[in-house]
């Protein structure tokens, strides 16, 4: 049996800047309770409850006006709580979900019809879809103007990328590609993502420092990685909370930092506009 992650700070603070209109949270997850929403058995965490209040609250204090909920793993391809919390949020919302290839078109017009705008590929944890159907899976998201988004790890994605760059959708990178700060700019799994992101293919979350930095509260050694990555293509670059942040069992990062990290990660004022609202508008079809 999984451990129970700790839960999220359920007092945030404001963040140490004034977030523009249409800010939005391009990364998180909902959670209820078994056993009204099931968790698959082979999983790395059993997540405490984050509900549709609590987002609320959360977004309220840190000015966030939309957001993007994302299907975690221990959900598999059942997206009802994502879908069914986020509408109970009660802001502009969309969803990446994560569905089986056999799933009929009448399905995906109806989670389009809710707010669904991609398919999810968990590589790096179980519970993920099998990749011997990614060209496929591309060509029908692509009929419904989605993308696919992969959680992945640096080794996948220098394996993966020439796959990547040649699907007939747009992709997605969470927790900048996992990469591992202390191997460098140069390391293999960050020019992977460099070139995803330079072949006008790709895209990439500003998400999960903790998980890069591997160390809550510390964050200083992802910086130059998410400057390369705004230098390079601040148009192809969306910022995403990752809350509640599942998979703590320790110390649990506080969201409101994550936050504060964009004045120093994208020090222009315009770019951060940009990353916080017109990217998510342009990806995610926001009105």
């Amino acid at each position: 049996m999984t451990k129970l992650c700790l839960a999220p700070d359920p007092n945030p603070k404001p963040p140490a800047f004034t977030l523009p209109d249409n800010a939005t949270d391009c990364h998180m997850h909902l959670f209820g309770t078994a056993p009204a929403f099931p968790y698959v058995g082979e999983r790395d965490y059993t997540p405490a409850e984050a509900s549709a209040e609590a987002a609320r609250a959360l977004y309220k204090t840190l000015g966030i006006q939309r957001f993007v909920a994302i299907q975690p793993s221990v959900y598999g391809t059942d997206n009802r709580c994502q879908l069914d919390f986020a509408t109970a949020v009660g802001l502009p919302f969309r969803a990446i979900v994560v569905l089986s290839p056999d799933t009929s078109d009448q399905e995906m017009t109806r989670l389009h019809d809710q707010g669904v705008r991609g398919i999810r590929y968990i590589l790096a944890h179980p519970g993920g879809l099998d990749i011997a159907t990614l060209e496929r899976t591309a060509d029908r998201a692509r009929a419904f103007g989605w993308h696919l988004e992969f959680l992945i790890k640096p080794a996948q994605l220098v394996e993966l990328a020439p796959r990547l760059m040649k699907l007939s959708c747009p992709v997605s990178c969470d927790h900048l590609g996992f990469i591992k700060p202390e191997l460098g700019l140069e390391q293999p799994g960050f020019q992977a993502l460099l070139r995803l992101l330079q072949s006008d293919h790709g895209w990439v979350k500003f998400s999960g420092a903790y998980r890069v930095s591997g160390k809550a509260d510390h964050y200083d050694a992802v910086l130059p990685f998410a400057r390369k990555l705004a230098e390079t293509r601040p148009e192809r670059i969306v910022w995403g909370s990752d809350w509640p942040h599942v998979g703590q069992m320790q110390v649990m990062p506080a969201t409101t930092p994550l936050l504060n990290l964009l004045q120093d990660w994208v020090p222009d004022e315009g770019q951060r506009r940009r990353i916080l609202v017109d990217n998510p508008s342009e990806f995610y079809g926001f009105e």
